[in-house]
């Protein structure tokens, strides 16, 4: 007699893997996630790990766990069957075909539960379906290896220059068709392009996008891990009708050209939400357009996750909590400064604390903060929010960046007068950031008494973990300061995992200068930026490159990504 068919949730609920109470929650959760699976819910909230819910299917359902070691995931699947199944239905349901002998085909699913999505494969396929189950990652992985490293985009870009030719005669065409563009960015090839241009950027991990204009071509690149990547163009004549589509979604005006503009826009891709921040500048062959990517979900919002060295994650925590004063994270655009402010702010936002922030643009929302966007254009500088901040009996204030010597003074002032002020500030490293804020019109005897901590921070690559190889280095290479007790360490090779790179994720690392009372008497001094660094060094700072080092030596990353990061100390 055949098993009944249950359901995910039922499943686990008879297993004691789940309370009713963490079901019905769950539940309202994936109502909530167009297309959402109750198992991604279920892993992401903590409830449950994914390699429980497929072991408790696969007892549940007599069914077969496919895995690498159980020799069901094969290292290179029959590319035959990627066209039984369309690749956008594959990665939309999570399934994944694995071998088809004679009439049977035999498919991964990330819940097997799903009597619809098997008798629409059944269907689709013209054969019976023998249904094992593996983890969404699994399945991802596979799917990759099928249907190919953006197959879908790769397909809409082949397409575009058998249409474009229909279009267009050539290049300067485009200029004199300008009247067509808007409808020709809403044609469905421009909208797939669009479309299929984001996910695989979203897919491939990538922060932003750019699109460039040549002569006689334009280029795409995705930024991933710091890094820029091209990937194929598609035909030059697209380019307008893109750069249209993405204006439109951005609320720009198609029309102008001439001057920069900014715009954003959110969508719903693979069940997060994901805001884009858009912006255009004029170049001598036409626009050029950046995509910020800004995945809420991937924001890690707890400081252990950050990269701190055990003792700098001590010193971040304790000045973090002071009552009052100033915090400053330096470096530059990308180096993950706001990722650490909100980490910081995550922290200490609780009931009994008013929290505000002004910033340029406000890239993730914080429930429990009071979230101030900056608008230039109608006088709400940081200045000015600041100012209204201060008779909103605020207890936290996080100013998005310091630029300007009224901004400067206002958070000092707000320092000194029992607040606690986060900002940022553009400077190459820690101790430079004391003679930028005088440079800019502070009073040293301001800056020396409002000052907590000053912090610069950069982003290394991780390497990755599946390829990443060990070699004999050589000790000259190394800071003389720093103490040689590795025999091997590990470099970049390339993976399927990593993209060929060598490297999968970032990590920070960072420069700590607390203010003591010896460093707060030569700022009131006015001392050299030298001075100032050799102090902090005998109170304990340590550099960005011999951070940098530590994590070579702890196999984080490589020799040369520190160097290619940061700048080598003589």
């Amino acid at each position: 007699m055949a098993k009944p068919y249950l359901k995910l949730g039922e499943i686990l609920l008879k297993e004691g893997l789940l309370t009713p109470a963490e079901l019905a929650k769950a539940v309202e959760a994936q109502k909530k996630i167009p297309g959402g699976f109750l198992g991604e819910v279920l892993v992401k909230s903590g409830i449950i790990s994914e390699e429980d819910i497929v072991k408790t299917l696969s007892k549940q359902l007599g069914i077969p766990c496919a895995t690498k070691e159980s020799g069901l995931l094969g290292s290179s699947p029959e590319l035959s069957l990627a066209k039984l199944i369309p690749e956008e239905f594959a990665h939309k349901h999570r399934v994944l075909p694995l071998s088809r002998h004679a009439n049977t085909l035999t498919v991964a699913f990330a819940d097997p539960t799903d009597l619809v999505l098997i008798d629409n494969l059944r269907k689709m396929s013209g054969c019976h379906i023998r249904r094992v189950i593996a983890t969404m990652k699994d399945i991802d992985e596979g799917l990759t290896k099928l249907y190919g490293e953006g197959g879908m985009l790769k397909t809409a870009i082949e397409a575009s220059y058998t249409a474009a030719g229909e279009d267009f005669e050539d290049a300067k065409a485009e200029e004199r068709l300008s009247l067509d563009i808007v409808e020709k960015a809403a044609e469905a090839p421009v909208i797939q392009l669009a479309d299929l241009l984001i996910r695989q950027a979203i897919k491939t991990r990538a922060s932003d996008i750019h699109i460039e204009p040549k002569p006689d071509t334009f280029t795409i690149r995705f930024r991933i891990d710091g890094v820029l990547h091209e990937i194929s163009p598609p035909s030059r004549p697209m380019y307008l009708p893109l750069i249209s589509r993405l204006k439109i979604l951005s609320k720009m005006d198609i029309a102008e050209k001439r001057l920069p503009q900014d715009g954003t826009f959110n969508a719903s891709i693979e069940n997060r939400l994901i805001d884009f921040r858009v912006s255009t500048i004029p170049t001598i062959y036409g626009e050029k357009m950046v995509l910020r990517i800004l995945d809420r979900s991937a924001v890690p919002l707890n400081l252990e996750s950050l990269g701190f060295e055990p003792a700098q994650l001590e010193i971040y925590r304790n000045i973090i909590h002071k009552p009052y004063g100033m915090i400053l994270i330096t470096g530059p655009t990308g180096s993950g400064k706001t990722t650490t402010l909100y980490a910081a702010l995550n922290e200490l936002n609780t009931l009994d604390k008013n929290i505000i922030t002004i910033e340029d643009p406000v890239e993730y929302k914080m429930p429990g903060v009071n979230q101030v966007q900056a608008k230039p254009a109608i006088g709400l500088d940081f200045s000015h929010g600041l100012r209204a901040f201060l008779r909103q009996d605020p207890d936290i204030i996080l100013v998005g960046e310091t630029r300007d010597a009224e901004t400067a003074q206002i958070c000092i002032r707000a320092a000194l007068t029992g607040h606690l002020v986060f900002s940022t500030l553009h400077t190459n490293d820690a101790p430079s950031s004391i003679n930028r804020l005088i440079d800019i019109g502070v009073e040293p005897f301001l800056v020396s008494s409002s000052l907590l901590l000053i912090m610069a921070q950069r982003l290394v690559r991780r390497l990755c973990p599946k390829c990443k190889e060990s070699y004999k280095p050589n000790p000259n290479h190394f800071p003389k300061r720093l103490v040689w007790n590795k025999e091997t360490l590990y470099r970049a090779k390339g993976c399927e995992e990593c993209a060929k790179t060598g490297y999968l994720g970032r990590t920070s690392i960072h420069e700590m200068m607390v203010i003591n009372e010896r460093l707060q008497e030569l700022i009131t001094q006015k001392a050299s930026t030298t001075l100032i660094r050799m102090e902090a060094r005998k109170a304990g700072l340590s550099s960005l490159e011999e951070n940098g080092y530590q994590k070579v030596l702890a196999g984080i990353t490589s020799l040369d990504e520190v160097t290619r990061v940061t700048l080598a100390e003589e």
